[in-house]
């Protein structure tokens, strides 16, 4: 028996709920997914991080090992926008050697969401000038979420 016109359209309407279902939970998984970016060296740091996506900052953290000395990290804001909407974030004072990074943005609880959201395009900058060049390391890790 051949399907009308009525019911086709029913059984396609049908199919786009469930899809849009399955999607919107997929998208609610990766908005609880935190997403870290990775960076190491042992002379100053001056990384970038971003994703094709709005995100919000979940963290950033940073471990100092040998050397002497420390110097302020300092986050950027480099707007997809352009320069006019470029900003400093926060500066965190005196880290390096024996005084490690971890930051979070409005508080301590990484669960909260996070009060800084970045578009599309917008990039974090960490800067930090190694008052040690050569001899003190630094790894630095940086999570990022899906914004809603």
């Amino acid at each position: 028996m051949a399907s009308t016109p009525a019911q086709l359209f029913r059984t396609f309407q049908a199919s786009f709920v469930a899809q849009d279902a399955l999607l919107a939970r997929q998208l609610d998984r990766l908005r609880d997914r935190v997403i870290t970016k990775y960076a190491t060296g042992s002379a100053n740091i001056a990384s970038s991080v971003r994703l094709d996506v709005s995100f919000r900052l979940v963290f950033v953290r940073c471990h100092f090992v040998g050397g002497t000395g420390t110097a302020d990290l300092v986050l950027e804001l480099t707007s997809a926008q352009g320069n006019a909407y470029n900003a400093q974030l926060e500066s965190i004072t005196a880290v390096g050697t024996g005084t490690d990074v971890f930051y979070t943005p409005g508080g301590t609880d990484i669960a909260d969401p996070s009060s800084w959201s970045f578009q599309n395009d917008d990039q974090v900058r960490i800067r930090w000038t190694n008052p040690d060049a050569g001899n003190m390391t630094w790894g630095l890790e940086v999570g990022m979420a899906i914004s809603a």
